[in-house]
């Protein structure tokens, strides 16, 4: 088996158990991450983090950004332009959310586009070194890379359940790596 079937295989096990999860221990959990790293990742007045609304299972980071927003972030989240690309825009009270894309919601074309310098990400699995599986598109291993060719450095911030951390992920020259995890257990950093 290749590095991609395995990573097909490990995404396919930990998504279901993370399925399985009751609706309201996901809730519960999802606001416990929020207590973890609500005041635990450090960041400057303004600093632009992006996050994510649930779908499916995902964990619910909205309590979470509601925290780093009290504290002075600007929100973003991602927006499915094409195949290959995902862009940042700007989350604003009040703003109208359109579809954009895998079934979520998020601020239309007419949101400023943002470069995050911290990003939660959702995770479809990840191991305690910090190798991570997403859904298998590519989008946020390609708009890192972006980030990164304008010199940006962006802390990278795995998003999952307990249930789905595995040994091992596979790990590929084009993986990018996470800075930190956060489960319900709590904020684990890796490199900040």
């Amino acid at each position: 088996m290749d590095n991609r079937q395995a990573k097909a295989l490990i995404r396919t096990e930990r998504l279901a158990l993370r399925d399985a999860i009751n609706a309201e221990v996901r809730i519960e959990a999802s606001l416990a991450m929020a207590d973890h790293a609500g005041d635990a990742i450090t960041f400057d007045p303004g600093a632009i983090i992006s996050g994510f609304f649930p779908i499916r299972s995902e964990v619910d980071v909205r309590p979470l950004m509601g925290k780093l927003k009290a504290r002075g972030a600007r929100l973003c989240l991602p927006v499915v332009i094409d195949r290959e690309t995902i862009v940042f825009r700007a989350l604003l009270p009040g703003a109208e959310l359109v579809s954009t894309g895998f079934g979520t919601r998020g601020p239309g074309p007419e949101a400023e586009v943002l470069d995050p310098e911290i990003m939660l990400m959702p995770l479809a699995a990840f191991d305690a070194r910090g190798n991570r599986i997403g859904y298998g598109a590519g989008h946020y291993d390609r708009a890192i890379a972006r980030l990164r060719a304008k010199g940006a450095n962006p802390v990278l911030i795995g998003v999952a359940f307990d249930c789905q951390e595995v040994p091992e992920v596979p790990f590929e020259p084009h993986d990018v790596g996470l800075d930190a995890i956060l489960t319900e257990s709590g904020l684990r950093n890796l490199s900040i």
